[in-house]
């Protein structure tokens, strides 16, 4: 039945003293929460037990300031770090690259070698927090990174607890931080589920992104369908491989978006959760229950922020946030004011942080499990959704699956079909979006933004060269080629990877190992 905690009240009432049922059914209705197909959510006490992770995506400059970042979440009641890497690390390119220049530590923090990520999570025990970190065509580097520092730090590798995005489907869908063709990209990502099996069992394996689709310009439904359908190519390709089911579907994990429509959101996350259970059991034969949970983590629509009129990103991320909390999240990121101008600044960070906390200790949101569940307009949204999202799934299994569809164009194109009628939509004032194509303002206010020093790329390549200085280069190189003979064979990356990286081999050392072996994707 998964873990089990102490509830968080004796007792849940209103202000008026009223008590609240753990939830409220009929005889018609749905299954309980924690009941298959898991509708009404995972676990049957839900937030009553334990509140979902309250994370904040953060990471900019290098690892001194980005550590110093973390500090100051932790400090203020974040419950899960999530890092966000430059664009170099995320496409392994070194800082030092000729095609890194301008972008280092930009979009998210600089890492190279080990040393960054030693400097990353200095003074934080990694037993004691859950991490995820937003990393695709190199996560199996930076996982081993992370393994590494905690076994220096002496901890025990079967309670780090923590996710790796590590889907590199949508990346070719909807955001491009690809590196290798799709085969050897899927033959990471099943060696990533085979070594963590055995080695990190507490560890979500890959957060299966819907997120990024739907910045893309996807609708809630196509949301919903593209990105299970990757899921279903992910457990197509590990059973393949020789893996059971349930040994590694109950450490698949889920990312979705938040948007403004309130009642599309909660249905949305209650439709995707009935429709994995029933995947997982009835295609894939799952018998243990924990792989046919859909757990989610939520972040609130970054493409819905505008860039005018600010402080109107507050209100628009809680009603986000509200919408992730009452479709049952398990983790959640809140986005700050100013994330539409640029990187968040602490005040912003903290404010969004404060939204989470609010919701949680305030509302009364997290006192009663499924609190709209029986409402008639909830239900119906569950239920279209449902019936949309699974006919888009039956067209891309007509197709061959996801990896063929996404040859095919198929779901780029629908998503940049549905992309164009939203803008056309607001451009016509058929849809209205405060401060931006109504209600404007004459005299904006100012705000202070937070700027990345344009010598942040300078210094994290003296780091670097520092490292390469201090390390046993030829030990490196051969290091680097073992890569290269393994990555031709069946045999699982994994360990080598980490062998390389506890040498100090970089991110690009080793990347580029495997382009060589593996090539480069290029769109068409």
């Amino acid at each position: 039945m998964g873990k089990q905690f102490k509830l968080r009240k004796e007792k849940f009432v209103t202000d008026s003293g009223i008590e609240l049922p753990e939830f409220l059914t009929k005889s018609d209705a749905l299954p309980a929460p924690g009941e298959y197909p898991y509708t009404r959510g995972v676990h049957r006490s839900m937030y009553r037990s334990k509140f979902w992770t309250m994370r904040q995506y953060a990471g900019f400059a290098t690892a001194e300031e980005s550590n110093e970042r973390y500090k100051f979440l932790i400090e203020s009641g974040t419950t899960g770090l999530s890092v966000a890497f430059d664009l170099p690390t995320q496409i392994g390119y070194d800082s030092d690259d000729a095609m890194s220049e301008g972008e280092v530590g930009k979009a998210g923090v600089a890492i190279d070698s080990l040393a960054d990520m030693e400097t990353l999570f200095e003074g934080i025990k990694l037993e004691n927090v859950s991490t995820s970190m937003t990393i695709n065509s190199t996560a199996s580097i930076l996982l081993m990174m992370y393994v590494a520092i905690a076994k220096k730090q002496g901890a025990d590798l079967k309670k780090l607890s923590g996710t790796i995005q590590n889907d590199l489907l949508k990346e070719y869908i909807a955001r491009g931080t690809y590196i290798y063709p799709p085969k050897e990209s899927m033959r990471l990502i099943t060696d990533i589920f085979k070594w963590c099996s055995k080695n990190l069992p507490s560890w979500n394996t890959i957060s299966v992104s819907g997120y990024h689709i739907r910045e893309a310009g996807s609708s809630a439904v196509q949301e919903v369908a593209f990105t299970l359908a990757d899921g279903i190519e992910y457990v197509k390709c590990a059973i393949e491989s020789g893996l059971d089911v349930d040994d590694f579907a109950k450490r698949i994990s889920f990312f979705f978006n938040s948007h403004n429509n309130f009642a599309e959101e909660i249905a949305k996350f209650r439709a995707a959760r009935k429709i994995w259970a029933n995947i997982m059991k009835e295609r894939f034969n799952a018998k243990d229950e924990n792989s046919m949970k859909l757990r989610f983590h939520a972040q609130t629509g970054g493409s819905t922020l505008a860039a005018q009129q600010i402080e109107n990103n507050i209100v628009r991320v809680t009603i986000q946030a509200m919408a992730a909390v009452l479709g049952g999240c398990q983790s959640l990121h809140t986005n700050g004011m100013d994330e539409a101008l640029a990187l968040p600044t602490e005040l912003s960070v903290q404010t969004a942080l404060r939204t989470q906390q609010i919701i949680a200790h305030e509302s009364g949101a997290a006192d009663s499990v499924d609190i709209l569940g029986g409402a008639y307009l909830i239900e119906y949204l569950t239920n279209e959704i449902e019936k949309s999202a699974i006919e888009y799934i039956k067209k891309i299994d007509e197709l061959g699956g996801a990896s063929k569809a996404i040859e095919y164009g198929f779901q780029k194109q629908e998503i940049e079909r549905h992309s164009y009628l939203i803008q056309k939509e607001l451009e016509e004032k058929k849809s209205i979006e405060v401060g931006v194509n109504e209600f404007l303002s004459e005299n904006p206010e100012k705000h202070e933004l937070l700027k990345i020093d344009d010598s942040v790329g300078k210094r994290q390549i003296e780091k670097l060269n520092k490292v390469k200085s201090q390390r046993d280069n030829p030990a490196v190189r051969n290091k680097l080629e073992t890569i290269k003979q393994k990555a031709l064979t069946d045999e699982n990356l994994l360990p080598f990877i980490l062998d390389a990286v506890e040498s100090y081999a970089t991110v690009g050392e080793i990347s580029n190992s495997l382009r060589e072996v593996w090539g480069e994707y290029k769109s068409v």
